[in-house]
């Protein structure tokens, strides 16, 4: 809109305040232009920017353990690696568009020793409903193929549609600690397996599970090797006690004690060494707390966009009732005109209010991306044309070095061509004496 203005004779169009905006959009809506109307609420809700513009800030990608903001992914974006400052743990983003995807129907039938695995909260991971297997293609080029399973049938994303999908951090990315190499890896996840797919058309976030394999039985949780095991022990309880009257006690002693060290150290000691420091996280602290304020007031803005659209259709049909009503010009309709008049007015600066809103919301989140992008993206181009004036620099040095040895051959050639000028002219001075 500023653009089909601005500089029309010379002239320079300023900002229209919110007023304006909002008398616009009731007087599009009386007009019944509904389409128009929400034209100018979208413009009003992105702050001035255009909805064509090829260059957006981005979806916001959220971590997958803790739910929280962490990451920026910007169209040009394929693979990046981020950590988050609540859980410190790392991730791997992979972001691109999917180009093909295939799904399968899994069968809803549990046996009965896994309802009670999963009562007694021995087995946490969810019921998966069918599993998909998609493949995303980068800006850069680069695909890859990724098999999951989801809790319901529906998919997470369709065919040519922008995802970026949260993986666990893979096996090259580690830290050394000594001679340990420790991975900040989500607890109970395999390296790059996918934890969570965001949908950067509608804002989808679904959470991933496991996806069964093809070969997987119930081997290790069949009741007849549990029933064996147990009988094994029992045998072996039984011998012992021949033996010894103590020893199943101390048998059963140094289980439990072995059980408790085991789970302290797989719920409580090794979580807290696999995370990353403190300090390593305090960096991106800010930045994911500027996105987390992104993320919420997007969320209260679209809100805000949602009610603003219902209330433009009821005010334009306020408007139409109203003509309707003139049109007939019964006397009996005044009362319902002024009733319609009254709610016509109450949507009006009920509209108004939420215009202003809207745009309070929209400047926030511009300062936002300002400050997100002049921390990420502001330094990069600095580093990228420091980069360009270094390379800049020695290819100038090159070709001084370049122009010196071509100096210093002719000037070789100059002097071996004085030399023997010197020379000829000292052969030939005697003879011509003679």
């Amino acid at each position: 809109m500023r653009s089909s203005f601005a500089g029309v004779g010379g002239w320079r169009w300023a900002r229209p305040d919110v007023r304006t905006y909002a008398l616009l959009v009731q007087r599009l809506a009386a007009a019944l232009c509904v389409s128009d109307a929400i034209r100018i609420i979208d413009y009003v809700s992105r702050a001035g920017v255009s909805s064509t513009e090829e260059v957006p800030f981005g979806a916001i990608v959220r971590c997958p353990t803790c739910m929280v903001a962490v990451a920026v992914a910007q169209p040009q974006d394929g693979t990046q690696v981020v950590s988050c400052s609540k859980c410190r743990y790392q991730y791997e983003l992979f972001s691109g568009d999917i180009t093909s995807i295939e799904s399968e129907e899994l069968s809803m039938d549990i046996s009965a020793l896994e309802k009670a695995l999963r009562f007694i909260n021995i087995r946490k991971d969810g019921l998966p409903a069918a599993v998909h297997s998609i493949v995303i293609r980068a800006p850069s080029g680069t695909a890859r193929t990724h098999r999951f399973a989801t809790q319901t049938v529906e998919l997470p994303a369709q065919e040519g549609e922008r995802v970026t999908i949260s993986l666990a951090a893979p096996s090259n990315v580690y830290r050394e600690m000594g001679p340990l190499r420790i991975a900040a890896r989500s607890q109970g996840f395999k390296p790059g397996e996918p934890m969570c797919l965001t949908n950067h058309i509608n804002g989808q976030v679904s959470k991933l599970l496991r996806a069964p394999s093809k070969n997987e039985g119930s081997f290790f949780l069949s009741p007849y090797l549990l029933a064996g095991a147990l009988a094994l022990l029992a045998s072996g309880d039984v011998a012992s006690a021949f033996i010894d009257p103590t020893l199943p006690r101390l048998i059963t002693a140094t289980a439990v004690a072995s059980a408790a060290v085991g789970t302290t150290l797989n719920q409580v000691v090794l979580p807290e060494i696999q995370k990353l420091p403190q300090k390593a996280v305090d960096i991106v602290a800010v930045r994911q707390q500027l996105l987390s304020q992104y993320d919420i007031l997007q969320s209260r803005l679209k809100e805000l966009k949602q009610f603003a659209r219902k209330e433009v259709w009821m005010l334009a049909r306020m408007c139409q009732l109203d003509n309707k009503i003139l049109a007939v010009g019964e006397p009996s309709y005044r009362a319902r005109r002024g009733r319609v008049k009254r709610v016509r007015e109450s949507l009006e600066s009920t509209l108004l209010a939420r215009i202003e809103l809207m745009e309070s919301y929209a400047k926030l989140c511009s300062m936002i991306e300002i400050e997100v992008e002049m921390d990420s993206d502001v330094i990069a181009a600095e580093a990228a044309s420091s980069a360009e004036r270094i390379s800049e620099q020695i290819q100038q040095l090159m070709e001084i070095d370049s122009l010196e040895e071509q100096w210093r051959i002719q000037a070789e050639a100059n002097d071996e061509a004085e030399r023997l000028l010197s020379s000829d002219s000292s052969e030939t001075l005697p003879a011509g004496r003679v």
